[in-house]
C-alpha cells in the first residue's frame, strides 16, 4: 500500500503592494528663518535679504499701528533691519520665530522715539488692513479662541483699528502682538520684556476694554 506523498508548494504568494512615498513634512518656518540666520552669520547677504523679504511686512505693520505715521514707520523699519544686518553675528538660537528679534528691534526704537518726542498716534487703516485679523488667524496664533478673544475675530474692519488705537500703550501692544502680529504669549512677553502671566492678564484686560469700545452694531 502506497502512502500519499505530500508536495511542498512553498509560502502562499502575497501580492505585492506598493508603498507610496511618504508626503514630505511641512516646512517649519521658525527653522527657516534661523538657518537663513545661520547663513546670514557666514556673509551671505542673499540670505540676509531672504530675512528682510520674509520679516519687513510684519514690522512695518507693527510699527505704523505703533506710531501711526506712515513716513516714520518706514523710517523706524529701515533702521530696523540696518541694524539687525550689524548685529546678525550677536544673535543665537532662542527657540522662537527670529521675527520677534526683529520686532524687539523695532519696539526699542519707537519707544526711543516716543521718549525724544510727543506725538499724536494718528489712526491709520488703509495700510494696515489685512487677513491676519480674521477668525482663522487669530486661532493659529493663540489657539482655539475663547469667547473673549473672538470678540476681536470679527470682520470689523478699520472700526477695530480705531478702537485699538484707544487703548492704553501697553494694552494696544499687546495685541498688536498676540492677534496683528500672531506671536505666541512667549514670544510677546520675550518682545514687551513681561513675564507670560502678564501678559495674559495684559490681553484679558485689553480684549475686555476692545468689547466695551466697538460699536453696539460690531458686537
Amino acid at each position: 500500500m502506497s502512502l500519499p506523498i505530500a508536495v511542498a508548494a512553498g509560502p502562499a504568494r502575497v501580492p505585492l503592494r506598493v508603498v507610496p512615498d511618504p508626503e514630505p513634512a511641512e516646512a517649519d518656518p521658525t527653522a527657516e528663518g534661523w538657518d537663513l540666520v545661520r547663513a546670514a552669520q557666514g556673509g551671505d547677504r542673499c540670505a540676509f535679504g531672504r530675512l528682510y523679504d520674509r520679516y519687513v511686512d510684519g514690522v512695518y505693520r507693527y510699527v505704523l499701528l505703533r506710531v501711526g505715521d506712515r513716513h516714520l514707520a518706514e523710517d523706524v523699519t529701515s533702521e530696523t533691519f540696518l541694524r539687525a544686518l550689524r548685529r546678525i553675528t550677536s544673535i543665537s538660537y532662542q527657540g522662537r520665530d527670529v521675527g520677534a528679534w526683529f520686532t524687539t528691534i523695532a519696539r526699542n526704537l519707537v519707544l526711543d522715539h516716543v521718549k525724544s518726542s510727543r506725538f499724536r498716534l494718528e489712526v491709520v487703516t488703509d495700510e494696515v488692513s489685512d487677513p491676519v485679523t480674521s477668525g482663522t488667524a487669530i486661532a493659529g496664533a493663540a489657539g482655539t479662541p475663547g469667547p473673549e478673544q473672538q470678540i476681536i475675530s470679527r470682520d470689523t474692519g478699520d472700526e477695530l483699528v480705531r478702537c485699538i488705537a484707544d487703548l492704553g500703550e501697553d494694552q494696544r501692544e499687546c495685541i498688536i502682538l498676540r492677534f496683528i502680529q500672531g506671536y505666541s504669549v512667549a514670544e510677546t512677553a520675550q518682545i514687551m520684556q513681561r513675564g507670560e502671566g502678564a501678559v495674559k492678564a495684559l490681553q484679558h484686560r485689553a480684549i475686555r476694554r476692545l468689547a466695551k469700545l466697538l460699536p453696539d452694531t460690531l458686537r
